[in-house]
């Protein structure tokens, strides 16, 4: 098994084909691999499986949520989007209503959830802090600090808007913008191995959320006119809602779609439980693996799922692992 890891590993790593020879009908294809760990895995299977079962040429764009559809919007580029959580990006609405994307499956089978977050020991030693009330007339008690997604994610902006409707800096809350998910991963690591306190957005399936045990705080009943302009960076009148389960889709060009309907087929079919990925995502940690080799995990777990992905050919490619 080692070997066989080994193997594909190198394989997604390096392009290096199967031994089947290249589709004529695939080419290039241009994918996202936008700037958190389920997403590059979701990148890194999907990038095999039309490498190495469907004969294309693969090329990863790294991106995040809104660069990626407004790049879509301006040159029709990337071809491919995966993991796009377009719950708080309004573009990506107009995207799709003008025909431009074709929404294909949600890559996250459960949906994502997002929110914010303390620890539970937090909340076990001050249940004061369940509701944003609480948090606010004890900023002393969640470190006098919000944890912020980095700039270029959807959940800035909508993180602001409510950050604003919340009152949260009045009630003595700095907000600490991370510089990339990997920094705000490891403050939660941090504030676990010390129990101080920690506020702040995360989103789930993580490996984060996974291995430690946070509980989102109350911010009150959803309210879908609010968060539909708390996720417009010009919200004039921002107003306190919670997220919504987010569909996280896969999607692609409406060019795209029409040269390669056999690719696009198999996109529709490439999709996770949010079980299934916090298993992956756990497992990268544990063995601080790269996004590859957490793909590389997946292939040769799961191959009872992505194998039924696959059309006739594609899976007499890659029968050495399916075995």
């Amino acid at each position: 098994m080692k070997l066989k890891i080994l193997a594909a590993t190198a394989a997604i790593a390096m392009g290096l084909s199967t031994g089947a020879a290249k589709a004529e009908t695939c080419g290039e294809v241009s994918i996202t691999e936008m700037n958190w760990a389920s997403a590059a895995v979701v990148t890194s299977v999907a990038k095999f499986l039309m490498e190495q079962g469907y004969g294309c040429d693969v090329k990863v764009i790294p991106s995040s949520t809104n660069p990626a559809i407004a790049s879509v919007a301006e040159t029709g580029e990337p071809d491919v989007l995966t993991e796009l959580w377009v719950a708080g990006s309004p573009a990506y609405d107009k995207l799709e209503a003008a025909g431009k994307v074709k929404p294909l499956t949600k890559v996250l089978s459960d949906g994502g959830v997002e929110g914010w977050w303390i620890p539970k020991y937090l909340l076990d030693a001050h249940p004061e802090l369940a509701t944003i009330e609480g948090v606010k007339k004890n900023p002393a008690l969640v470190g006098g600090r919000f944890h912020q997604c980095p700039d270029g994610w959807a959940c800035q902006i909508v993180n602001a808007n409510n950050i604003k409707a919340a009152g949260l800096e009045a009630a003595g809350i700095e907000v600490f913008q991370h510089g990339s998910g990997e920094t705000m991963a490891t403050s939660i690591a941090s504030a676990f191995e010390d129990k101080a306190p920690w506020f702040g957005y995360y989103w789930a399936p993580t490996s984060v959320l996974g291995r430690y045990d946070m509980v989102r705080v109350d911010v009150g009943a959803f309210d879908a006119d609010a968060h539909a302009c708390n996720s417009k960076k010009e919200c004039a009148n921002p107003k306190l809602s919670p997220y919504p389960q987010s569909r996280v889709l896969t999607v692609v060009t409406d060019k795209f779609a029409a040269a390669n309907p056999v690719v696009t087929d198999l996109l529709r079919n490439v999709t996770f439980t949010n079980k299934q990925m916090g298993s992956v995502l756990a497992w990268q940690e544990a063995n601080k693996a790269s996004a590859d080799e957490a793909a590389v995990h997946f292939l040769t777990t799961y191959t009872d799922v992505w194998g039924g992905w696959l059309n006739a050919d594609a899976k007499a490619k890659l029968s050495s692992l399916l075995k």
